[in-house]
């Protein structure tokens, strides 16, 4: 599949914002930690990863009824779903000067993952959580992704990387009480 940068400007996607707040100092601690312990950008890409793939629960899995969106109440509260965590990818790889897009999938329901670029090229990372039958790994040599759409059921990856949330999504996870909530209202298409 074609990746397309939803603008060409690459430092859109260094950007902070509402939801991808790598200014907080939560976000910055954490990168701080994270690139003590590595030797190069991609290395911290990949320790990053891990850390949210592994460190933070998906709130389904876990059963976490909280509802969390901007990347550092994530990293404070150690809960999200999909979106929410790539959220917190997203901003812990700007706050390091890696360009990171947010990238979705169209389960059924919507899915986010990020794009992290590298050597000239987008490569997608599912920061989800793995599980049994999800296996999701970071990867520049091809795509390690926690699902692959079935085009058969309408199943589909979105081209498309963006330099934001897309507000279908935001809006989703700010109007949920809880993740019950979001649940029955989570979006199915951009």
């Amino acid at each position: 599949m074609q990746l397309i940068q939803e603008t060409p400007d690459l430092s859109a996607y260094l950007a902070a914002d509402e939801a991808i707040d790598h200014y907080h100092p939560l976000v910055r601690d954490a990168a701080a930690r994270l690139a003590a312990g590595v030797a190069d950008s991609y290395e911290y890409a990949r320790a990053a990863f891990e850390f949210v793939r592994d460190g933070i629960p998906h709130s389904q899995d876990s059963g976490d009824l909280r509802v969390t969106w901007r990347a550092s109440d994530v990293l404070e509260r150690r809960t999200g779903i999909c979106y929410a965590k790539a959220h917190a990818l997203a901003a812990l790889l700007r706050a390091e000067d890696i360009p990171t897009a947010l990238c979705y999938q169209n389960l059924g329901v919507l899915h986010g993952l990020v794009a992290v670029r590298f050597n000239g090229a987008w490569h997608r990372q599912d920061p989800r959580g793995n599980k049994p039958g999800v296996d999701a790994r970071f990867s520049l040599d091809g795509e390690r992704l926690a699902f692959t759409p079935d085009p058969a059921s309408n199943e589909m990856d979105y081209p498309v990387l963006y330099a934001a949330p897309h507000p279908v999504v935001l809006n989703a996870l700010r109007a949920a009480s809880d993740r019950p909530h979001l649940w029955r209202t989570l979006p199915t298409a951009l």
